[in-house]
């Protein structure tokens, strides 16, 4: 049954393997079920009920893509957008919750229309190769940032932005450890090498008493008074356009280039940047957004994290399946899922960061024209600490460079249009 539906020799997978990578994936996700109730009760939501929304959105987002795409991803309430919600829309703009929540829907419903009529594929395959191997590196690098930030790798520090972490401690320690662990596995070929590391890790971690098993299972709380309680009462006005355009244009980057860098990681697209059920991958993570504002979360998206999974070995809808399953599972098992330390999974995600930093060997450097807009974008993203800002800038420079370099008939006509509306974006001030 699992072979026709998900067609697992035909992606050269196995059942085993894409557990693993659903597991795999799942864990690097998982502190989302702590962060977004923290993140949306700052605007006035009960984070016990939260927390049960997360999972369940979680996993229908998970269910969707899995059963519908047959693509490896997991898909949670997206981090960044979650915090636009509660301290933009809400705290700094006066909206209440319950009308962020419509804003999202709308935004969801539009997303959905975008990716139902391919525009959204169309935008993606209109990318150029290079700056589409720039979007890839740019996702490594962001991915590897925020993994040294979570290992306290690296801190912040005012004169020079950031610095090198106290490895004094043992978060730190345990952190480098863990990489060094996942590459010498990986390098002998051990199936869930980045599982290892993150349970090896955990382990020790608990045996030096820097991480506690605080219990086992725990009776999920209602989420009754998030279901359905979108406010609709303001959505028309100037000022509530402008927020349904933000998630709008920050989702359409964000999930995107998530999309297009982990297929191509998983070795799953072709060479215009396609995969099988593109179309498919886009329209269930929009439906996503849609059905996550009725349970009362913010905008769901495509994790970047996917690509510790695919790392794992995970080919198919099946690893996403499994992913909705733990996320099922874990409003059970919460007090289980806190023995797991952000230095424990930090490595997976520094890892994936390796991996798809790789793909910068693939950019044009022979033509600077095609280099710079790939590089800006690159960079872009984790010294903006925005995958959409550093996409965005990469569109507005390919644009400009090709212009001022005489080579108009190199711009496609979906590349301008997005640095057009990036621009639109910045000056309008809708992107945040």
């Amino acid at each position: 049954m699992l072979e026709k539906m998900f067609k697992l020799k035909a992606h050269g997978t196995t059942v085993r393997t894409e557990i693993v990578a659903g597991l795999t994936t799942f864990l690097t996700m998982a502190y989302i079920l702590f962060a977004n109730p923290d993140i949306m009760g700052a605007a006035g939501m009960d984070a016990s009920a939260v927390f049960v929304a997360t999972a369940v959105a979680a996993a229908i987002g998970c269910f969707i893509m899995g059963l519908w795409a047959n693509f490896p991803a997991g898909l949670a309430p997206g981090m960044g957008l979650n915090a636009f919600f509660a301290f933009a829309v809400v705290g700094g703009m006066g909206y209440t919750w319950e009308q962020a929540l419509a804003a999202v829907f709308v935004s969801g419903i539009v997303f959905f229309l975008l990716s139902a009529f391919k525009i959204r594929e169309w935008i993606i395959t209109s990318i150029p190769s290079s700056l589409r191997h720039g979007i890839t590196v740019g996702i490594g690098l962001f991915l590897t940032i925020i993994a040294l930030k979570n290992a306290g790798i690296v801190v912040a520090f005012g004169p020079t932005i950031i610095k090198m972490g106290d490895f004094t401690q043992v978060g730190p320690i345990l952190a480098g450890f863990g990489l060094l662990l996942i590459i010498a596995l990986d390098s002998k070929k051990v199936p869930g090498a980045v599982l290892i590391s993150i349970l090896a890790v955990s382990v020790i971690a608990a045996i030096l008493g820097m991480t506690h098993f605080s219990g086992l299972v725990s009776t999920p709380p209602s989420m009754s008074e998030l279901v359905m309680a979108m406010d609709f009462s303001r959505v028309l006005e100037v000022g509530m356009i402008s927020v349904i355009l933000a998630f709008v244009f920050v989702d359409l980057f964000d999930t995107s280039g998530t999309l297009m860098a982990t297929a191509s990681k998983a070795g799953l697209t072709d060479e215009n940047g396609k995969f099988d059920n593109m179309g498919r991958a886009m329209v269930s993570d929009s439906a996503a957004t849609t059905i996550g504002a009725a349970l009362g979360v913010s905008s769901v998206t495509t994790y970047v994290e996917s690509g510790a999974g695919i790392a794992a070995g995970g080919r198919t809808g099946l690893t996403s399946v499994v992913i909705g399953i733990l996320f099922l599972i874990a409003m059970f098992f919460s007090p289980l899922l806190s023995f797991v330390p952000a230095y424990a999974t930090a490595p997976a995600l520094m890892f994936v960061g390796l991996l798809m930093t790789s793909d910068m060997s693939n950019i044009h450097w022979d033509d600077m024209t095609e280099a710079a807009p790939a590089w800006i974008a690159a960079i872009g993203m984790p010294l903006f600490f925005s995958i959409s800002h550093g996409i965005g800038m990469g569109f507005v420079a390919y644009t400009a460079i090709k212009i001022m370099s005489g080579k108009f008939s190199d711009i496609k006509p979906a590349v301008a249009i997005v640095a057009v509306l990036y621009i639109i974006g910045l000056a309008t001030k809708t992107l945040s």
